[in-house]
Order: structure tokens, then C-alpha cells, then sequence
């Protein structure tokens, strides 16, 4: 005999199953300390005072900066009603965002398909499926958004749209966001406010999160700034010095960071400075800063790094001390045949021997 639900029991059942996701979500980020911060042992810089920093975002369970995002991504879908019970979630990403909402999905039983063009590595393939979700494939990155919202109609899920909803999804007043991390870990270090803090954009969310928080909590000024650090390719930077959001570009070959198009979640007017790196000088940043730590980092962190010492230089040169905060956007392992492979970057790249040398005196500090 089959039980046909009264409407009221029906909202009584999607309210439980709502408040369990969101109990789940919760438990999950309990079950997480917070990331690392990491000081970057830079002895010629230090002894000018001009300290390095890098909040290791690699540790989170799904590994990158990314898994930050999709918990907000999750939460506001759910507080705002977008997704319930059984709803399929659809996302537009390759790379680590796809990831980290396949691992959120999974914990909340919920089918995730993520959309990526033909080209994407087999090493993000793997993790996506790994926590259970289903890559669908488009000829070219252009193609991503529209049959990301065609698959989200079609199976009456809904589409998280990152690129629109990461600078509105996390709450930068507070709620234990990246900032609030960060500034809380500085404040028992020799320059507590950072003088500048530097970091990548793919969707904006993470720059328009700090960029907000410091002005909200009145860190804002010339002794604290914001530095996006643009790969070569992405149409951000061009964006910025202009404000015409509809300019394109060729999009970045640095994986994670850049875009072909502005996104919606970047906000232009929270951001200082922009500092464009050439992708041969990511490489070798790359590179340089594994020797450093001991370990290996991802590309954008590279290109996060060439910021951080362009910015190092001319606070020499006008000596200034202070702080440079970054991300460790993700670990340098999920690398290994692409970046760090040597055929692989002298294919797409070219030779980065004249970028490695530049990078070794850039690492010198000479006021």
C-alpha cells in the first residue's frame, strides 16, 4: 500500500532533511582545524623587516583553497532553498572546485556532475569521481556555463554557478572566514597588519572576501593593502585598470587562477593593486618556493609568489618593513605530470632557465 504524504508532512520531512545537510556541513567544518600559517624564511628580507607568510590552504580534506568556497557554495544553496533532498547539483569546473562540492555532495548524499572541457588532466577526473561524482564534457572552456545551467534544467537540479556566487556566498564580516583567519594567526607576529596581503583570483570570491573584511574592520589604508596576482592570459587585470566588463582574453594556462572572461563574484573596487605575472616566472616561482619549504606547491601559489616579491623589492626600495601574506593555494602532488614534469612545461611554456635565474636574485633582498 503506497503512503501518500499529507503537504504538511512533506514540509515537516524537507525541513529534517535540511537541518540534517546543514548539521552535517557543521560537523564536517568542526571535525577541520584551521589551516596553517606558515613563516616563509626569507633571512635577507627578514633582516630589512619585511617578513613572508603563507596560510597553507592544502590542508584542508579535499586539499585546496577551493574546499573553503564550496562549504559557503553548499551552505547558501541550502539556507536560500536552491537544493534539497535528491536534487542534483551541477557545477562549471576542472579543477579543485569541482573537487571539494563532489566531496560536499557526497557527504550530503546528493548527485554532483561536474561540467569541464576535454582537456582536463586525469588527475582531477580521478578525485571528482573518487568522492563520487560525474564528469560531463564540453569541446572548450567558453562552453562550461551554458551547458552547466542546461544539464541543472534538465535534470531539475540546480546549477552552484561559482564564478556568480563566491563573493556572495561567504559572510566577510566574520563566520570564521579566510580573513578572520588570517588576521587573527598574525596578531603575535612583529607586524600583526599585514602590509600587503596577495592572492590569486578564479572566481573573485577570496580576494572580495579580505578585501571587504579589512575594510570592515578598519585594517584598510597605505599600511594595509590587497594584491591580486594575475597570470598571463587572464582578462582581470585589464578589467581592473578599466572597469569594462566586456573585455575577453585568451584565458591562463595557470591552473585555477585567471579567466578568459570578468566574472561576476570579482569585485574590482576591493582590490589595490594588481601584479601580472609572466606564466614561465609562475613556473619558476613555483619552483624556487618547494626548494624553500621543503615541499611542493602548486602553480598558483608560484604565481601568488612573483607577487610577493615584486612587492618585497620596491618596500626595500623605499624601506619600508612590514608583512607580505599569501595563500598556499594547494599542494605541488597534484602537479606532478603536468608541472612538474619537465617535457610537459618545455612543451607549453618553452624553456624557464632565464626565469629560474631571475627568480634566484629576486629571492636576494639588496636595498
Amino acid at each position: 500500500m503506497a503512503f501518500n504524504r499529507t503537504p504538511a508532512q512533506e514540509g515537516s520531512t524537507e525541513v529534517n532533511w535540511l537541518t540534517t545537510a546543514i548539521a552535517r556541513i557543521e560537523a564536517d567544518f568542526q571535525r577541520s582545524a584551521d589551516t596553517h600559517l606558515i613563516a616563509l624564511p626569507l633571512p635577507g628580507f627578514a633582516a630589512h623587516g619585511i617578513d613572508f607568510y603563507l596560510k597553507d590552504e592544502s590542508t584542508h580534506p579535499t586539499g585546496s583553497l577551493k574546499h573553503r568556497l564550496a562549504r559557503s557554495l553548499f551552505l547558501y544553496a541550502l539556507c536560500n532553498g536552491l537544493i534539497g533532498e535528491g536534487s542534483t547539483v551541477v557545477e562549471a569546473s576542472s579543477g579543485s572546485t569541482a573537487v571539494s562540492e563532489a566531496y560536499f555532495a557526497r557527504l550530503l548524499g546528493l548527485p554532483f556532475i561536474a561540467v569541464m572541457p576535454r582537456s582536463t588532466s586525469p588527475e582531477k577526473i580521478a578525485q571528482i569521481e573518487h568522492y563520487g561524482g560525474r564528469c560531463h564534457w564540453v569541446d572548450s572552456a567558453a562552453q562550461v556555463y551554458d551547458e552547466a545551467r542546461r544539464l541543472a534544467l534538465e535534470t531539475g537540479g540546480h546549477y552552484m554557478d561559482q564564478f556568480t556566487y563566491a563573493e556572495r556566498a561567504t559572510d566577510w564580516r566574520g563566520n570564521n572566514n579566510i580573513a578572520e583567519s588570517m588576521f587573527s594567526q598574525m596578531a603575535r607576529e612583529r607586524h600583526p597588519v599585514p602590509r600587503w596581503i596577495v592572492v590569486g583570483a578564479g572566481t573573485g570570491g577570496t580576494s572580495a572576501t579580505i578585501g571587504r573584511y579589512m575594510r570592515y574592520q578598519r585594517h584598510h589604508g597605505d599600511d594595509c593593502q590587497l594584491c591580486v596576482a594575475d597570470p598571463a592570459g587572464s582578462v582581470f587585470s585589464a578589467y581592473h585598470r578599466s572597469g569594462d566588463a566586456s573585455l575577453t582574453a585568451s584565458g591562463s594556462r595557470i591552473e585555477g587562477i585567471g579567466r578568459p572572461r570578468v566574472e561576476a563574484s570579482f569585485i574590482r573596487t576591493v582590490i589595490d593593486r594588481m601584479i601580472e605575472a609572466a606564466d614561465t616566472e609562475s613556473i619558476a616561482a613555483m619552483q624556487a618556493l618547494s626548494s624553500v619549504l621543503g615541499r611542493k606547491v602548486g602553480p598558483s601559489t608560484g604565481t601568488n609568489f612573483v607577487a610577493m616579491l615584486t612587492l618585497a623589492h620596491e618596500m626595500l626600495a623605499r624601506g619600508e618593513s612590514g608583512a607580505i601574506l599569501s595563500l598556499l593555494c594547494d599542494s605541488g602532488e597534484r602537479y606532478l605530470p603536468t608541472y612538474y614534469d619537465t617535457a610537459w612545461v618545455q612543451e607549453r611554456f618553452g624553456d624557464c632557465t632565464a626565469a629560474r635565474q631571475r627568480m634566484a636574485e629576486a629571492m636576494k633582498a639588496e636595498a
